[in-house]
């Protein structure tokens, strides 16, 4: 956020600082833990291989039970396992998120086979007044970067009534994506995601709008209420009290959190602090750029990997 001290990076995970010794750890590749399987930096500053050689060849224990620090690509290759294979042993992709406690198994299913996929189709459709290319996504069950690939567009294209979009056929039947993504938040960041969706459908935000907010609670906060963080941060947005964001209650107050997020002429802050809705051309950022306009991180780029998870989060909650 503005004037906030910038933070250090964090090794391993990729999760905000406010967040290390979190119990919720996440594994996805678009997420803190995905970490595409990380690098880890050796004293020396030499970084290991991505994919270190697993050990002795020994027999994978059946289970593990999640310990506090675990990921489920350290799990793997801890017990020389490919991180995919534990992902679908478990029923879990790399958005999903494994809890200390939780029994994962190390072993395939009897008799587990994969269907080869089948050749999706293509359809078309005509654009409507009031359509977005992630309207027409979600409508059809296809992710908004499956449309854009197969017309040619980028986020920055504008689309117009009567336009006609080439929809790639689905992999998986409609609102899978958006399910997935709602499976994958617990109780509790489902509720938090919810408070920020509800502020902002108030407020008149777009859709979105409302997606740039779920990104950045997700990154900062790992979508959880925090009680602490780096220097003063508190709460979903890591707002911090000594930059004028407002009281440490105040800041940890998730509907007032997301209202001073979104900024605007109904701001709780007046002009103390800046909200999305008061930068001037967001609407034309990219997801990333919008969001660190609010926050002004050191690592702006953690945002954009978030994008995609935020829309679908949208559609299953909002």
């Amino acid at each position: 956020m503005r004037h906030r001290i910038l933070r250090r990076p964090v090794s391993l995970t990729g999760l905000p600082a406010a967040l290390i010794g979190s119990l919720a750890l996440g594994v996805g590749a678009a997420s803190p833990a995905a970490a595409a399987e990380p690098a880890i930096a050796e004293p020396s500053g030499h970084r290991q291989p991505l994919h270190p050689t697993p050990g002795p060849a020994t027999a994978a224990p059946t289970s593990h039970t999640v310990r506090q620090g675990d990921t489920v690509w350290g799990i793997a290759t801890r017990h020389g396992l490919r991180p995919a294979d534990v992902l679908a042993w478990n029923g879990l992709d790399r958005s999903s998120t494994i809890h200390p406690g939780q029994v994962l198994t190390l072993r395939a299913p009897e008799g587990a086979a994969v269907a080869p996929p089948s050749a999706p189709a293509t359809s078309t459709y005509t654009i409507v007044r009031g359509d977005t290319v992630w309207s027409i996504a979600t409508r059809h069950g296809v992710t908004v970067n499956a449309v854009l690939g197969a017309n040619g567009l980028t986020r920055a294209s504008i689309i117009y009534p009567g336009q006609t979009l080439q929809i790639p056929g689905k992999t998986a039947p409609a609102g899978a994506t958006a399910a997935a993504a709602h499976t994958a938040l617990d109780a509790e960041q489902q509720q938090n995601a919810r408070i920020i969706v509800a502020v902002g459908r108030e407020l008149g935000v777009s859709d979105r709008g409302i997606a740039i907010a779920l990104g950045p609670a997700m990154v900062e906060s790992w979508l959880r209420n925090l009680d602490w963080g780096d220097r003063d941060s508190l709460g979903l947005f890591q707002q911090r009290p000594s930059t004028g964001w407002g009281t440490p209650g105040q800041v940890r107050d998730p509907d007032r959190a997301a209202r001073v997020f979104f900024g605007g002429p109904h701001d709780p802050n007046g002009s103390r602090t800046r909200g999305l809705l008061d930068v001037p051309g967001w609407q034309e950022m990219s997801f990333a750029q919008a969001a660190q306009a609010v926050q002004v991180s050191a690592y702006p780029d953690r945002y954009a990997r978030w994008e995609s998870d935020a829309y679908a989060w949208l559609a299953a909650l909002g």
